[in-house]
């Protein structure tokens, strides 16, 4: 599993001009999922997710989490973040799981981070053509895979 994270100052998630999800402060989550991912995947990103300290504190140092700066957060799948780039210019999604193996790794991913961060998460829709709108706060752009524990 793999996932983008971006402090932003503010985000929404639009579908055939509806917003669907918009928040202020805190953090877009952009998520990869591939069919070798499982809970342990899950509840480790979730747990990075909700804890990296990269939010200024009182000295804007970053030092504080999206839970400590009681911040919001957005999920959006992207099955593009599988992209295989090494042959052509034509990217193979192959690692990309299928929806039918996605869906539920991806709901509970946001069920996981709402019970992490002791609050609702906003998502966008899994396989929706979504138009996101971020004002990356930073810019702070941070990528973790779940398979490359660094």
């Amino acid at each position: 599993m793999k996932i983008v994270l971006q402090r932003v100052s503010q985000a929404s998630v639009t579908i055939d001009n509806k917003v669907v999800a918009d928040i202020q402060k805190g953090l877009l989550v952009l998520v990869g999922i591939e069919d070798l991912d499982n809970q342990e995947d899950i509840n480790w990103l979730a747990s990075k997710t909700v804890n990296i300290r990269i939010f200024g504190d009182e000295n804007d140092v970053m030092n504080l989490s999206v839970k400590d700066t009681d911040g919001d957060v957005i999920v959006v799948s992207q099955f593009t973040l599988h992209a295989a780039t090494k042959k052509g210019n034509r990217p193979s999604y192959i690692k990309a799981s299928k929806p039918e193996i996605a869906i539920p790794l991806y709901e509970n991913f946001v069920l996981q981070l709402e019970k992490e961060l002791g609050k609702k998460v906003q998502t966008g829709v899994f396989g929706a053509d979504m138009k996101v709108l971020l004002l990356n706060d930073g810019p702070v752009t941070i990528v973790i895979d779940s398979k490359n524990r660094e």
